[in-house]
Protein backbone atom coordinates (compact mmCIF):
# COMPACT_ATOMS: atom_id res chain seq x y z
CA UNK A 1 0.00 0.00 0.00
CA UNK A 2 3.08 2.68 -0.02
CA UNK A 3 2.91 4.87 -2.21
CA UNK A 4 -0.80 4.90 -2.72
CA UNK A 5 -2.48 8.49 -1.94
CA UNK A 6 -5.31 8.60 1.10
CA UNK A 7 -7.84 9.58 -2.01
CA UNK A 8 -7.21 5.69 -3.77
CA UNK A 9 -7.40 4.49 -0.17
CA UNK A 10 -10.72 5.75 0.38
CA UNK A 11 -12.05 4.43 -2.61
CA UNK A 12 -11.22 0.82 -1.77
CA UNK A 13 -13.17 1.26 1.45
CA UNK A 14 -16.72 0.19 1.80
CA UNK A 15 -19.33 3.22 0.96
CA UNK A 16 -22.76 2.41 2.36
CA UNK A 17 -25.76 4.04 0.76
CA UNK A 18 -26.81 6.39 3.26
CA UNK A 19 -24.08 7.82 4.64
CA UNK A 20 -21.95 11.19 4.11
CA UNK A 21 -19.90 8.75 1.67
CA UNK A 22 -21.02 10.52 -1.69
CA UNK A 23 -19.80 14.11 0.33
CA UNK A 24 -16.56 12.55 1.10
CA UNK A 25 -16.51 11.21 -2.64
CA UNK A 26 -17.37 15.11 -3.60
CA UNK A 27 -14.37 16.17 -2.10
CA UNK A 28 -15.18 17.86 0.79
CA UNK A 29 -12.93 15.87 3.30
CA UNK A 30 -10.73 12.91 2.25
CA UNK A 31 -10.45 12.71 6.58
CA UNK A 32 -13.29 11.95 7.43
CA UNK A 33 -14.69 8.47 6.59
CA UNK A 34 -18.57 8.29 6.10
CA UNK A 35 -20.67 7.53 9.56
CA UNK A 36 -21.70 3.90 8.76
CA UNK A 37 -18.44 3.11 8.13
CA UNK A 38 -17.50 0.38 10.87
CA UNK A 39 -14.78 -1.70 9.33
CA UNK A 40 -11.77 -2.84 11.70
CA UNK A 41 -8.61 -1.88 9.77
CA UNK A 42 -10.34 1.74 9.45
CA UNK A 43 -7.74 4.03 10.76
CA UNK A 44 -10.18 6.07 13.55
CA UNK A 45 -12.04 9.04 12.40
CA UNK A 46 -10.74 12.70 12.90
CA UNK A 47 -13.26 15.28 13.33
CA UNK A 48 -13.28 18.47 12.21
CA UNK A 49 -15.97 20.68 13.48
CA UNK A 50 -15.86 23.23 10.55
CA UNK A 51 -15.56 20.69 8.31
CA UNK A 52 -18.72 18.70 9.36
CA UNK A 53 -20.29 22.06 9.65
CA UNK A 54 -19.99 22.48 5.81
CA UNK A 55 -20.60 19.21 5.01
CA UNK A 56 -24.24 19.39 6.90
CA UNK A 57 -25.36 22.34 5.15
CA UNK A 58 -24.21 21.31 1.56
CA UNK A 59 -25.83 17.85 2.50
CA UNK A 60 -29.41 19.26 4.02
CA UNK A 61 -27.99 17.44 7.07
CA UNK A 62 -28.79 20.42 9.09
CA UNK A 63 -28.96 20.42 12.92
CA UNK A 64 -28.72 23.44 15.74
CA UNK A 65 -25.47 24.14 17.00
CA UNK A 66 -23.59 26.79 17.85
CA UNK A 67 -22.38 29.49 14.89
CA UNK A 68 -20.82 32.98 15.63
CA UNK A 69 -21.88 35.99 13.18
CA UNK A 70 -24.37 34.10 11.21
CA UNK A 71 -24.98 35.58 7.94
CA UNK A 72 -28.49 36.12 8.47
CA UNK A 73 -31.52 36.90 10.59
CA UNK A 74 -34.17 34.78 12.19
CA UNK A 75 -36.45 38.14 13.13
CA UNK A 76 -36.55 40.11 9.45
CA UNK A 77 -36.77 43.71 9.90
CA UNK A 78 -40.15 45.24 8.77
CA UNK A 79 -39.97 46.42 5.14
CA UNK A 80 -42.20 49.13 5.43
CA UNK A 81 -41.01 49.63 8.88
CA UNK A 82 -39.62 53.46 8.96
CA UNK A 83 -37.56 53.30 11.86
CA UNK A 84 -35.56 50.22 11.20
CA UNK A 85 -31.79 49.54 10.93
CA UNK A 86 -31.18 49.45 7.64
CA UNK A 87 -29.91 51.33 4.83
CA UNK A 88 -32.11 53.47 2.50
CA UNK A 89 -31.91 56.73 0.12
CA UNK A 90 -36.09 58.08 -0.27
CA UNK A 91 -36.90 60.69 -2.50
CA UNK A 92 -40.29 62.41 -1.02
CA UNK A 93 -42.80 64.89 -1.22
CA UNK A 94 -44.28 66.69 0.73
CA UNK A 95 -47.86 67.78 0.01
CA UNK A 96 -47.08 70.84 1.93
CA UNK A 97 -43.58 71.95 1.44
CA UNK A 98 -42.20 69.81 -1.54
CA UNK A 99 -39.18 67.17 -1.66
CA UNK A 100 -37.34 66.47 0.52
CA UNK A 101 -34.70 63.16 1.00
CA UNK A 102 -35.16 61.06 3.60
CA UNK A 103 -32.07 58.56 4.49
CA UNK A 104 -30.49 55.75 6.88
CA UNK A 105 -27.19 54.58 7.24
CA UNK A 106 -27.35 51.42 9.33
CA UNK A 107 -27.66 47.70 9.82
CA UNK A 108 -28.55 45.07 11.79
CA UNK A 109 -26.27 41.56 12.14
CA UNK A 110 -26.39 38.38 13.78
CA UNK A 111 -23.79 38.10 16.70
CA UNK A 112 -24.49 34.50 17.70
CA UNK A 113 -26.96 31.88 16.59
CA UNK A 114 -27.77 28.17 18.30
CA UNK A 115 -29.55 27.04 15.55
CA UNK A 116 -29.15 25.49 12.00
CA UNK A 117 -27.42 27.44 9.19
CA UNK A 118 -29.83 27.81 6.25
CA UNK A 119 -30.40 31.50 5.39
CA UNK A 120 -33.98 30.92 3.75
CA UNK A 121 -35.48 28.43 6.78
CA UNK A 122 -33.82 29.88 9.47
CA UNK A 123 -34.44 28.05 13.09
CA UNK A 124 -32.85 28.20 16.67
CA UNK A 125 -31.92 31.57 18.84
CA UNK A 126 -29.89 34.42 17.94
CA UNK A 127 -28.60 37.61 19.10
CA UNK A 128 -28.72 40.69 17.11
CA UNK A 129 -27.01 44.02 17.04
CA UNK A 130 -28.64 47.32 15.46
CA UNK A 131 -27.53 50.72 14.38
CA UNK A 132 -28.34 53.37 11.87
CA UNK A 133 -28.28 57.27 11.85
CA UNK A 134 -31.41 58.34 9.97
CA UNK A 135 -30.98 61.69 8.32
CA UNK A 136 -33.31 64.24 6.42
CA UNK A 137 -32.43 66.43 4.16
CA UNK A 138 -33.41 69.21 2.47
CA UNK A 139 -32.32 69.57 -1.70
CA UNK A 140 -34.69 72.62 -2.17
CA UNK A 141 -31.55 74.54 -0.87
CA UNK A 142 -28.87 75.68 -1.98
CA UNK A 143 -26.35 74.10 0.69
CA UNK A 144 -28.56 70.52 0.70
CA UNK A 145 -28.75 71.47 4.61
CA UNK A 146 -29.34 68.63 7.22
CA UNK A 147 -32.66 69.28 9.24
CA UNK A 148 -32.98 66.61 11.47
CA UNK A 149 -31.44 63.11 12.33
CA UNK A 150 -32.69 60.24 14.57
CA UNK A 151 -30.13 57.93 15.66
CA UNK A 152 -31.42 54.59 17.11
CA UNK A 153 -28.93 51.17 18.51
CA UNK A 154 -30.05 48.05 19.86
CA UNK A 155 -30.02 44.56 21.07
CA UNK A 156 -32.17 41.74 20.15
CA UNK A 157 -32.97 38.13 21.06
CA UNK A 158 -34.94 36.67 18.87
CA UNK A 159 -35.71 33.09 18.25
CA UNK A 160 -38.01 31.38 14.86
CA UNK A 161 -39.60 27.39 14.65
CA UNK A 162 -41.11 27.31 11.32
CA UNK A 163 -43.55 29.94 10.69
CA UNK A 164 -43.33 31.70 14.02
CA UNK A 165 -40.57 34.24 14.84
CA UNK A 166 -40.84 36.14 18.29
CA UNK A 167 -38.49 39.18 19.28
CA UNK A 168 -37.28 40.67 22.71
CA UNK A 169 -34.76 43.33 23.53
CA UNK A 170 -34.08 47.01 23.69
CA UNK A 171 -33.24 50.11 21.50
CA UNK A 172 -32.58 53.68 22.18
CA UNK A 173 -33.33 56.41 19.59
CA UNK A 174 -32.37 60.18 20.27
CA UNK A 175 -33.56 62.96 17.99
CA UNK A 176 -31.21 65.89 16.45
CA UNK A 177 -31.92 69.02 14.46
CA UNK A 178 -29.74 69.79 11.79
CA UNK A 179 -26.94 73.06 12.91
CA UNK A 180 -27.88 74.72 9.45
CA UNK A 181 -31.72 73.97 10.16
CA UNK A 182 -31.55 76.16 13.42
CA UNK A 183 -29.69 79.27 11.86
CA UNK A 184 -32.26 78.74 8.92
CA UNK A 185 -35.07 78.86 11.56
CA UNK A 186 -33.81 80.56 14.62
CA UNK A 187 -37.69 80.85 16.11
CA UNK A 188 -37.45 76.98 15.77
CA UNK A 189 -37.89 75.59 19.47
CA UNK A 190 -35.53 72.23 19.97
CA UNK A 191 -36.29 69.37 21.83
CA UNK A 192 -34.33 66.87 23.08
CA UNK A 193 -36.25 63.86 22.17
CA UNK A 194 -35.40 60.38 23.40
CA UNK A 195 -36.50 57.06 23.84
CA UNK A 196 -35.18 53.75 25.89
CA UNK A 197 -37.40 51.39 25.02
CA UNK A 198 -37.89 47.33 26.15
CA UNK A 199 -39.63 46.15 22.97
CA UNK A 200 -41.26 42.35 22.29
CA UNK A 201 -42.76 41.32 18.81
CA UNK A 202 -44.64 38.21 17.51
CA UNK A 203 -44.06 37.46 13.45
CA UNK A 204 -46.25 34.99 11.70
CA UNK A 205 -45.99 33.52 8.03
CA UNK A 206 -49.57 33.21 6.79
CA UNK A 207 -48.13 31.41 3.29
CA UNK A 208 -44.72 31.56 2.29
CA UNK A 209 -45.07 34.26 1.22
CA UNK A 210 -47.07 36.82 3.52
CA UNK A 211 -46.12 37.90 6.65
CA UNK A 212 -48.38 39.26 9.65
CA UNK A 213 -46.50 41.09 12.56
CA UNK A 214 -47.22 42.71 16.03
CA UNK A 215 -44.64 44.79 18.19
CA UNK A 216 -45.05 46.32 21.84
CA UNK A 217 -42.76 48.87 23.26
CA UNK A 218 -42.62 50.39 26.33
CA UNK A 219 -39.96 53.45 27.08
CA UNK A 220 -38.78 53.39 30.38
CA UNK A 221 -36.69 56.15 29.66
CA UNK A 222 -38.85 59.14 27.99
CA UNK A 223 -37.71 63.13 27.31
CA UNK A 224 -38.98 65.83 25.50
CA UNK A 225 -42.62 64.57 24.88
CA UNK A 226 -41.76 60.99 24.56
CA UNK A 227 -44.75 59.10 26.19
CA UNK A 228 -43.93 55.19 26.94
CA UNK A 229 -46.33 52.62 24.39
CA UNK A 230 -45.56 52.45 21.08
CA UNK A 231 -46.84 50.00 18.97
CA UNK A 232 -46.20 48.87 15.43
CA UNK A 233 -48.09 46.18 13.58
CA UNK A 234 -48.60 45.38 9.47
CA UNK A 235 -49.14 43.15 6.99
CA UNK A 236 -45.91 41.90 3.70
CA UNK A 237 -45.78 39.95 0.54
CA UNK A 238 -42.17 38.96 0.11
CA UNK A 239 -41.71 35.81 -2.32
CA UNK A 240 -38.73 33.94 -1.50
CA UNK A 241 -37.43 34.21 -4.98
CA UNK A 242 -33.81 34.39 -5.17
CA UNK A 243 -31.22 36.19 -7.81
CA UNK A 244 -32.41 37.33 -10.66
CA UNK A 245 -35.06 38.88 -12.38
CA UNK A 246 -35.84 39.30 -8.51
CA UNK A 247 -40.08 39.37 -7.12
CA UNK A 248 -42.60 42.10 -6.31
CA UNK A 249 -43.26 42.85 -2.90
CA UNK A 250 -45.69 44.84 -0.83
CA UNK A 251 -45.56 45.63 2.57
CA UNK A 252 -47.75 48.45 4.70
CA UNK A 253 -46.86 49.28 8.49
CA UNK A 254 -49.02 50.99 11.18
CA UNK A 255 -47.42 52.63 14.19
CA UNK A 256 -48.94 53.95 16.87
CA UNK A 257 -47.20 56.18 19.35
CA UNK A 258 -48.79 57.63 22.86
CA UNK A 259 -47.09 60.54 22.19
CA UNK A 260 -49.16 63.60 21.48
CA UNK A 261 -52.74 61.17 21.75
CA UNK A 262 -51.89 57.86 20.18
CA UNK A 263 -50.96 59.90 16.74
CA UNK A 264 -51.39 56.88 14.29
CA UNK A 265 -48.74 56.38 10.76
CA UNK A 266 -49.18 54.29 7.86
CA UNK A 267 -46.41 53.95 5.95
CA UNK A 268 -47.13 51.61 2.28
CA UNK A 269 -44.49 50.42 -0.33
CA UNK A 270 -44.45 48.80 -3.76
CA UNK A 271 -41.98 47.50 -5.76
CA UNK A 272 -39.51 45.00 -6.90
CA UNK A 273 -37.13 42.71 -4.85
CA UNK A 274 -34.17 40.80 -5.49
CA UNK A 275 -33.26 38.41 -2.41
CA UNK A 276 -29.57 36.46 -1.88
CA UNK A 277 -29.62 32.89 -1.35
CA UNK A 278 -26.81 33.04 0.85
CA UNK A 279 -27.55 35.70 3.31
CA UNK A 280 -31.82 36.21 2.54
CA UNK A 281 -30.46 39.95 2.53
CA UNK A 282 -32.31 42.31 0.00
CA UNK A 283 -32.34 45.17 -2.00
CA UNK A 284 -35.90 46.90 -3.03
CA UNK A 285 -36.63 49.39 -5.51
CA UNK A 286 -39.97 50.54 -5.47
CA UNK A 287 -42.29 53.54 -4.37
CA UNK A 288 -43.66 54.82 -1.09
CA UNK A 289 -46.88 56.49 0.46
CA UNK A 290 -46.43 57.94 3.69
CA UNK A 291 -49.08 59.47 6.66
CA UNK A 292 -48.60 60.69 9.98
CA UNK A 293 -46.69 62.28 12.64
CA UNK A 294 -43.31 63.34 10.83
CA UNK A 295 -40.43 60.80 10.43
CA UNK A 296 -38.03 62.87 11.82
CA UNK A 297 -39.34 62.45 15.68
CA UNK A 298 -37.73 65.55 16.37
CA UNK A 299 -40.72 67.57 14.63
CA UNK A 300 -42.99 65.88 17.53
CA UNK A 301 -45.81 68.05 16.20
CA UNK A 302 -45.99 67.68 12.59
CA UNK A 303 -47.83 66.00 10.42
CA UNK A 304 -46.72 64.89 6.87
CA UNK A 305 -48.32 63.03 4.08
CA UNK A 306 -45.13 61.88 1.76
CA UNK A 307 -45.42 60.45 -1.87
CA UNK A 308 -42.27 59.43 -3.92
CA UNK A 309 -39.66 56.56 -4.37
CA UNK A 310 -36.69 54.95 -2.82
CA UNK A 311 -33.97 52.23 -2.74
CA UNK A 312 -33.97 49.82 -0.07
CA UNK A 313 -31.16 47.37 1.13
CA UNK A 314 -32.50 45.24 4.60
CA UNK A 315 -30.36 42.99 6.14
Amino acid sequence: MLGTSPRALLAQWPQPENSQASSVRAGHSIFDPPDGFTDGDAPPRRRNRSMIQLMQHETGDDGYWLQFAPTSLLYKSYLAGEKESRIAANWLVDKDRGLIFETALGGRVGLVRYGNSDPLNPEGWQLDLEGAALPRVDPKLESDPLEAVDFRVGFLSTWRSGPTAVKAGYYHLSSHAGDEFLINNPTFHRINYVRDSAIIGISQDLTPDVTAYGEFAYAFGAEAGAEPIELQYGLQYTPKVTGWPGSPFVAVNGHTREDFGWITSINMQAGWLFRSRSTNRTFRLGMQYYDGPSMQWEFVNRHESLFGGGIWFDY
